[in-house]
């Protein structure tokens, strides 16, 4: 199963590696199919899990996704990283939160593997500003012409043809190589000479375009930033130095009024703290009264309640005896007793009655059987 999952995994990728480097960043990739990107995303990081040393079932296209979520949420925190995003941010498949959970589960695998990055080696990289003499105003004549090239000036007519220049100069130096050595000495006037380099002067100059990556810009900005500080700072200083000394004053000016006060109140503080102890005194005082008021008004309320039960009590006897109703019922409540004395009377005279016939009948009944049982001895006696 793990190698079935491992094909697959290898599948998937070189099927993301083929479409875009940037899967999982968003989800308009797939627009006709979001959930492909959502199934990719669980079976890479399922792949993963299992590359961490834990297991961790492949999970299917059409499993439930908030249980598959939950599932590989769990695992992420088993591996100690915090999670503090809803699982429903990894139903897309795509987004912020998708990158961080591969991310982490991908370092997580790597760890288990025991890789470790190591550190970059930087190829050596061969710059001109190697060659360049410390003095910016050497230029050599090449590069002056492409720069001069790059950026043609708006006024020909004052250019200069650095390859007529270039090619003067060696045809000079031919000529010099070819003559002899010898003292030589010039045959034109000073003031015709002057004259060429005032007219000549002008085409002289080169426009040298500033290089924003040279090291040595940076040097002379953070010079200039520096001296600009330092410049700034004697200026401040003095304002500062002058503050500090007003505040000193005014503290010091503050400190002496507040003492002088304090002298010229003392008298008054003194009272006061006197009226102070004497109102803590009266609260506590008032503290305790209020506690005896309030137990008397305790007492006085149980007192009220009995009065009034008793109150109650004797309106309902006073009632009792203004009215005759009591008395009328007792009457009739009489009467019916003597009905019933005199229906219990007949009934008792009835029974008596009934139970006298029956001894008398028991009676009767008792001396027949007695001379029933007599008759016959005297017979037997006179057969013996």
């Amino acid at each position: 199963m793990k190698s079935k999952l491992v094909h697959r995994y290898e599948v998937s990728v070189l099927t993301v590696s083929l479409s875009r480097r940037h899967y999982f960043v968003s989800s308009p990739y797939l627009a006709f199919n979001s959930g492909e990107q959502f199934y990719m995303f669980t079976i890479i990081a399922a792949w993963l899990i299992n590359m961490a040393g834990r297991p961790f079932t492949e999970p299917q296209e059409y499993d439930e996704p908030n249980a598959t979520v939950s599932n590989i949420l769990s695992e992420l925190r088993a591996f100690g990283v915090k999670v503090d995003f809803p699982p429903s941010k990894l139903k897309s498949g795509s987004g912020e939160h998708v990158c961080f959970v591969l991310d982490r589960l991908a370092e997580e695998a790597l760890k288990r593997r025991g890789f470790s990055f190591k550190r970059p080696n930087y190829p050596t990289e061969t710059t001109e500003e190697e060659s360049v003499v410390e003095d910016n105003a050497e230029l050599t004549l090449s590069k002056v012409e492409e720069e001069m090239i790059e950026e043609p000036d708006e006024d020909e007519e004052n250019v200069m043809d650095l390859e007529a220049l270039k090619l003067r100069s060696t045809h000079t130096e031919a000529e010099a190589s070819s003559k002899p050595d010898e003292i030589l000495e010039s045959t034109v006037d000073a003031a015709e000479w002057n004259l060429e380099v005032e007219r000549v002067l002008p085409q002289l100059k080169v426009t040298i375009r500033t290089d924003n990556k040279d090291w040595r810009i940076h040097v002379d900005q953070m010079h200039q930033h520096r001296d600009g500080i330092k410049s700034s700072l004697k200026e401040a200083k003095s304002y500062l130095d002058k503050l500090q000394e007003d505040i000193g004053k005014t503290l010091e000016k503050v400190s002496s009024r507040e003492k002088y006060i304090n002298n010229q109140l003392e008298h008054l503080i003194q009272d006061y703290r006197g009226a102070q102890a004497k109102l803590s005194e009266a609260k506590e005082r008032y503290q305790q009264a209020s506690g005896g008021v309030t137990e008397r008004t305790r007492v006085l309320a149980e007192i009220s309640e009995e009065l009034e039960k008793v109150k109650q009590e004797m309106e309902e006897k006073g009632s009792s005896m203004s009215d005759g109703a009591p008395v009328v019922k007792i009457k009739q409540s009489l009467t019916k007793l003597k009905q019933e004395i005199v229906q219990m009377d007949v009934r008792i005279g009835v029974v008596e009655h009934t139970l006298l016939q029956a001894k008398l009948k028991e009676k009767s009944n008792m001396t027949r059987d007695m001379h029933a049982t007599n008759i016959p001895e005297p017979a037997a006696g006179s057969f013996a």
